[in-house]
């Protein structure tokens, strides 16, 4: 069970309470999103179950992403390893861990300590991977600017279905091991069916970190997204820093 926002016991954490917790998760994320968009940064929380190719994905953006010049950061998040982050600091990903223990997600006060230790002002895009989990990373805002999940192909058609509120919380999904379809009884048009019963505006890009498939569509996106957000062309790490009532902290991020 999730010690923190009680998924495995609903008894355990009456309503009431439980959105006191999100009101005080929320300030903070308001806090880390003003951070972010100040600072000309493009912050993507990248959810997903374990094994789905999270991490993978993020190496094949680091070399899919090399000849835009972008300058790509990241923390990574697992429950009691720092593995994702070194393989993503060998990939060329200024990458920092957050270790939850017990916690199967992320919540915004992780993410702000994690900044201090980052140079995340220096970066265009900031990748939050969250814990392997499709359930309670979607519930919890970070101070993202999107929300991407990665859904690999041997994972079963009917994903989507079965965790409609993961993918109903997402902007994009990047339906990742394409190259092992010719050895799955798998149809990615089925999956992309379920997608699009479940999320208000279905967008997907079939990939493969192995092969490259669909790194440059996904690069293009993220390029998108920046330009429509204002952050293309803006000097990082002018912002000032300050925290807000409530918030917790002692000294500056990055």
């Amino acid at each position: 069970m999730c010690t923190t926002c009680g998924c495995g016991d609903t008894e355990l954490v009456p309503v009431e309470l439980h959105e006191k917790i999100l009101a005080g998760n929320d300030r903070t994320a308001r806090h880390n999103r003003e951070h972010f968009l100040e600072a000309g940064v493009l912050a993507v929380n990248l959810m997903g179950s374990p094994g789905a190719g999270k991490t993978a994905v993020l190496e094949a953006t680091a070399r899919a992403a090399a000849s835009k010049g972008w300058r790509l950061g990241a923390v990574s998040a697992d429950l009691a390893t720092d593995h994702d982050a070194v393989r993503l600091e060998r990939a060329g990903i200024p990458s920092r861990a957050i270790t939850t223990g017990q916690a199967c997600h992320l919540d915004a006060e992780l993410v702000h300590r994690a900044l201090h230790d980052l140079p995340w002002r220096q970066t265009d895009v900031f990748f939050i991977e969250n814990v392997g989990n499709l359930v309670c990373p979607a519930i919890y805002d970070l101070g993202q600017a999107a929300n991407v999940v990665v859904l690999s192909v041997t994972e079963g058609e009917d994903k989507p279905l079965k965790y409609p509120v993961m993918f109903k919380a997402a902007e994009l999904v990047l339906i990742s091991k394409a190259d092992l379809v010719p050895h799955l009884d798998v149809d990615v048009a089925a999956i992309e069916d379920a997608l699009a019963r479940v999320m208000p505006r279905p967008e997907r890009i079939v990939v493969s970190a192995r092969t490259g498939e669909g790194l440059d569509r996904w690069v293009a996106w993220l390029e998108r997204r920046r330009l429509e957000l204002g952050l293309v062309g803006r000097i990082a790490g002018l912002a000032g820093h300050v925290h807000p009532p409530g918030a917790r902290g002692d000294r500056p991020a990055g």
